[in-house]
């Protein structure tokens, strides 16, 4: 009776072992599914980038705005609505608390007030950066921010740290765009 009493605990101990391995395992799946799936969204919004420009107190603007904790930009594809007309996006990135940021994406369709937010991904780091090349730049550079809305990048890089492991995604812009100003002379 004993013996049997030690081969159940023996057996149960190992299945409870097992069955916690196996939900761990698809937790990770899991969040390795949404961030695929994240970068997915993110890469079908800014192939789609729009150069929405708008007028400022300093001139015409374009919507494009980033640092590393935010990206705005105008996309013609909307996450919860696919292709139906442009919204501008904005991707931010939050602190949490216990070593934990997490991002955010807003949409809001133009000339309509309010706009949808939801959590999209959490890690233990995430950043934006841009490549930029300027007009007369024969190679061009990363910078950690572009928020005069006077150029878009060629180039967007979303990274991201998980513990230790570390992820980054380049995402390249398909309309890029630089404001130069017009020398206007008198017409005849």
């Amino acid at each position: 009776m004993t013996l049997l009493v030690v081969i159940l605990v023996v057996t149960m101990g190992a299945m409870r072992a097992g069955s916690r391995s196996v939900a761990a395992g698809e937790r990770k799946m899991e969040a390795q599914e949404r961030f695929r799936a994240v970068l997915a969204i993110m890469d079908a919004q800014i192939a789609s980038q729009i150069p929405l420009t708008y007028e400022a107190e300093s001139g015409t603007r374009y919507t494009f705005r980033g640092d590393g904790q935010t990206l705005r930009f105008s996309t013609g594809y909307s996450i919860w609505s696919g292709r139906q007309g442009y919204v501008i996006v904005e991707y931010v990135i939050e602190a949490e608390g216990a070593g934990k940021t997490v991002l955010y994406a807003r949409e809001q369709v133009p000339g309509i007030e309010g706009f949808l937010h939801t959590r999209l991904i959490e890690a233990t780091g995430m950043s934006f950066d841009y490549f930029y090349k300027g007009p007369v730049d024969e190679r061009g550079s990363w910078v950690e921010a572009m928020t005069e809305g006077t150029a878009i990048p060629g180039q967007i890089r979303f990274r991201m740290a998980r513990g230790p492991e570390e992820m980054s995604r380049v995402f390249t812009v398909k309309v890029q765009a630089e404001m130069t100003p017009v020398q206007g002379g008198k017409a005849s």
